[in-house]
């Protein structure tokens, strides 16, 4: 029996109930969490599922690629290994790449073709407005601004082309009229004449002649020949306008467009350059100005020659054709020669004899010490490069090119003289 007061055996069944409900509380928390574990697991196995799938499409999208693309197949396939990437140099691509260049220097060509006649109008502005800049100039330095000098000088160009108008109109308005009052008389004397009346009766020419007037096409010829000089007219009259206007802007923004043009050179290099071109605009100016005092002398010295021989009332428009035909260079001067020796002829044999004579010893004094001594002062050209020059810049443009090339060779030589002989000296 227990003893009185021992309740050891009634604690130690109830301890046990004690551990044995903590034990299943602790067994159900352990359950619970391997509940969630598994959970887990089975999220993370669903998760390594897909991640699975993704990695198999991939696989498979990777394997489609492989056959589209030979570049990315494996070596182990059994196609063989892969070729290079085509490079630049291949002949292919280059072939592709020359052939549009070609294209494109080819449509740029026919471009700058079919723009030849505005280009030629924007030179001969450009060129005309960088000869009377020393003139604008020399305005500014008597105190005036730079538009009011340019307008001025507008105004004395526009002024001296009016002038050579009505210079020139009279007399060939003139010599149309005596041609038309003589042509009768000359008529009378072709008919006279026993020479002549023996080659008309073996080839028939009045005859020939005659019907040639009766002719009804004749109407329409004369109509389109009329037509076509009209066109001449109305275009040279329209490159005389739009030459004015260019000029115009060309004088007036000159500054400007120096500016920007130099604004493009690296900042290492754009004193230099600035430099050089202002030099260069410089020369150009200064061989159209020389050029205009020869041509000036020219036709002063022709208009007291036909003041003298007797042709004044064709002295001014004559000494204006000389002026004007010496700024072509080497046949300028002979052109000029020609036209008045002709017109001497007409009014008389030693007239016509002292014009022709007059204009050689005239251009031979020109040529060897008018000219030089000008011309010094504005480019220092050496003789062979001017002839060359002006037979060049005639056979591309014609005249302009004529007008043009000497000016633009004196440029070419400083640029050859300033950078470069002095980078073959340095070197």
């Amino acid at each position: 029996m227990t003893p009185p007061g021992d309740d050891t055996s009634t604690a130690t069944p109830d301890r046990d109930l004690a551990e044995a409900a903590r034990e299943a509380k602790n067994a159900a928390a352990e359950a619970q969490a391997a509940a969630v574990e598994s959970e887990r697991a089975a999220d993370q196995a669903e998760d390594s599922a897909d991640q699975a799938k993704k990695a198999a499409a991939e696989d498979a999208e990777d394997d489609l690629a492989g056959e589209l693309l030979i570049e990315d197949r494996h070596p182990d396939v059994g196609m063989g290994l892969p070729g290079p990437a085509i490079r630049r140099s291949n002949p292919f691509v280059f072939g592709f790449f020359a052939a549009l260049g070609v294209l494109v220097a080819w449509g740029l060509w026919n471009a700058l073709g079919h723009a030849r006649s505005v280009l030629i109008l924007l030179l001969v502005s450009m060129f005309i407005a960088v000869g009377l800049n020393p003139l604008v100039e020399w305005f500014m330095r008597r105190g005036l601004k730079r538009g009011l000098s340019v307008g001025v000088v507008f105004l004395l160009m526009i002024l001296a082309v009016v002038g050579v108008g009505f210079a020139i109109v009279p007399v060939v308005s003139d010599q149309i009229n005596s041609l038309i009052k003589n042509a009768p008389d000359w008529l009378d004397l072709l008919q006279k004449s026993k020479s002549l009346d023996d080659l008309n009766n073996r080839y028939h020419y009045i005859q020939k002649a005659q019907d040639y007037i009766e002719d009804p096409a004749l109407a329409q010829k004369a109509f389109g020949g009329i037509l076509g000089v009209g066109k001449v007219v109305a275009g040279a009259l329209f490159n005389t306008f739009t030459i004015l206007i260019l000029t115009l802007y060309f004088l007036a923004s000159l500054p400007s467009v120096k500016r920007a043009a130099y604004s493009l050179v690296p900042r290492t290099r754009r004193n230099r350059v600035s430099i050089l071109g202002d030099e260069v605009l410089t020369r150009v100016g200064g061989y159209v100005s020389g050029q205009f005092m020869v041509a000036l002398c020219a036709g002063v010295c022709m208009f007291i020659f036909l003041e003298i021989v007797g042709l004044g009332n064709y002295a001014v428009a004559l000494a204006i054709v000389v002026m004007f035909c010496d700024f072509i260079p080497m046949v300028g001067g002979l052109i000029g020669v020609v036209v008045v020796a002709l017109i001497g002829f007409t009014t008389g044999l030693w007239t016509g004899v002292a014009c022709l004579a007059y204009g050689i010893v005239y251009q031979q004094i020109e040529n060897y010490i008018v000219a030089p001594r000008i011309m010094r002062r504005a480019v220092d050209i050496p003789g062979a490069v001017t002839v060359i020059a002006a037979l060049l810049g005639g056979a591309l443009l014609g005249v302009v090119g004529a007008l043009l090339a000497i000016p633009s060779a004196a440029a070419i030589l400083l640029i050859i003289r300033e950078v470069w002989v002095r980078k073959a000296d340095d070197s």
